[in-house]
């Protein structure tokens, strides 16, 4: 029976919701484990799971290498990794060449990861991926589901998906299905942010306002930037904001209209189509 919550707090109802969406998943999938990007919404994800799980993570946490990470987002893995005590798999992606020329490049540098991940989940015999997508991210993503069916290769059909109405969850699927599980899809960019200033949460630093003069070769002139979203090197870019705390991220965001992932080609200037193709094909 799905637990009432009191919703005079936001963030505990957040919380209570997400944990019991990850015990559930625990308790009826089989071999599941948990991409982990270093990203905020990944490292919210980790202290959720470690508090509905008494501490410690009971699954392996996975990372798909494309080797262009930046160098910040590395050396935070290293460090929580031990700090956390994270069962930890990390493997490099397959090559650009491997991917469909026809899609943009920063497209095919993700589809590089869906390639990764297919090969892990095929490794390891994974039946379930646990992501930190949210709705509020891209439009695909409001298409998701907390439990996303898939077949063995991990596409995605978003015209056959569970219905989920009032949290009564479909955890019910035939041998050989495999599943995304998605504990933040009801959170907001701001309540992450809310939530990882309550929580004391580690982020990397790259998140954080500060001057850029040139950045891979782009000119800034010395103006204060920041990431909204982290991903790779090339395809990834700061925009400009003074918000250099916690503070100030969140009155940021309360005011913004410039969407999260502008610093990003796949959510600013390309075709939302070519995220679809990706998401169909397996992408997080």
């Amino acid at each position: 029976m799905t637990k009432i919550i009191n919703p005079t707090d936001h963030l505990d109802s957040l919380e209570a919701q997400s944990i019991y969406i990850f015990r559930e998943a625990f308790n009826k999938i089989q071999n599941m484990a948990m991409l982990w990007s270093f990203g905020k919404d990944s490292n919210v994800m980790i202290h959720l799971a470690r508090k509905a799980f008494f501490g410690k993570v009971p699954f392996p946490l996975i990372h798909c290498d494309t080797e262009l990470e930046f160098d910040e987002v590395y050396a935070f893995r290293d460090k929580y990794k031990k700090e956390w005590e994270i069962d930890f798999i990390s493997e490099i992606c397959p090559p650009l060449d491997t991917t469909d020329a026809s899609l943009p490049h920063s497209a095919r540098i993700a589809a590089r990861k869906t390639g990764g991940l297919k090969n892990i989940i095929k490794k390891h015999g994974f039946n379930g991926i646990v992501t930190g997508i949210r709705r509020d991210e891209e439009g695909t993503r409001a298409k998701e589901r907390y439990f996303s069916p898939r077949d063995v290769e991990g596409a995605w059909d978003v015209k056959d998906q569970p219905p989920e109405f009032w949290d009564q969850f479909n955890t019910d699927f035939p041998v050989g299905t495999h599943i995304r599980i998605h504990p933040l899809l009801h959170w907001t960019e701001l309540d992450v942010w809310l939530y990882i200033k309550r929580e004391n949460i580690p982020i990397v630093p790259l998140y954080y306002a500060k001057k850029y003069d040139m950045f891979e070769g782009r000119d800034f002139g010395g103006k204060l930037m920041r990431f909204r979203s982290l991903g790779e090197k090339g395809i990834t870019w700061p925009l400009e904001s003074p918000a250099d705390t916690i503070d100030k991220i969140i009155a940021e965001l309360r005011v913004t209209k410039v969407s999260e992932r502008s610093g990003r080609p796949m959510g600013a200037d390309e075709d939302e189509s070519s995220f679809e193709r990706l998401r169909a094909a397996g992408y997080m």
